[in-house]
């Protein structure tokens, strides 16, 4: 290294004076360069390490509580227009159920019409009218298979406790046996359930 520098030395003392001045202006703009450049870092790295004042934490704050606000938003207003089509999708559902909610249960009772109007025709020519009560049976008894299938069920009355859940006492009359008395003696119109629902009474003489 001394051996370096002596030669550095030598080759700088045999220049002129003009490149001497030179080479000197050249190292101070590099002594300079070097200088700012420090100066420049030091800034940035206090500026990056300097506390943030109340007003860039505010700044800070509002700006992230608008981004959220923003995305709440948009989520809101996805969400209501899912909702307004799942209204309208089910409310054309309901109305298309109330048209035509009946659409199986008469399907399933045209084949007994049918049965009906055959009967009635053959009842035009018939002569014996064992068999055509033995026909009108068969389709009351077809008809009220397909009654059940549509969970349509007789309410039982023959001899049962009056129950005014199901049945409608129209009469009462005295019974000479204490074992009936509170029980149904006739009943005078047939009750229905639908789907174990009452969608008629049965109309009933009570013993007493």
């Amino acid at each position: 290294m001394k051996a370096k520098a002596f030669y550095k030395n030598n080759e700088h003392n045999n220049m002129d004076p003009k490149q001497k001045e030179n080479i000197q202006e050249e190292e101070l703009n590099v002594q300079d360069e070097a200088q700012d450049e420090n100066g420049e870092e030091t800034t940035e790295k206090a500026a990056e390490e300097a506390p943030l004042t109340e007003e860039e934490k505010l700044a800070q704050e509002l700006e992230k509580a608008n981004a959220e606000i923003e995305d709440q938003k948009d989520k809101y207003l996805r969400l209501s227009a899912e909702f307004d089509n799942y209204r309208k999708r089910t409310m054309k559902e309901k109305a298309e159920l109330i048209l035509n909610g009946g659409e199986k249960s008469i399907s399933s009772i045209l084949p007994i019409v049918d049965d009906f109007e055959r009967a009635l025709k053959n009842m035009e020519t018939a002569t014996d009218v064992a068999a055509v009560k033995e026909g009108v049976e068969l389709i009351y008894n077809k008809f009220m298979s397909v009654l059940a299938q549509n969970g349509v069920k007789v309410i039982e009355t023959k001899e049962q406790p009056l129950d005014t859940d199901y049945h409608e006492a129209i009469a009462v009359i005295p019974t000479p046996d204490e074992v009936l008395k509170g029980k149904i003696l006739d009943c005078v119109q047939t009750g229905y359930t639908l789907n174990d629902k009452v969608i008629r009474h049965a109309k009933v003489v009570v013993g007493e």
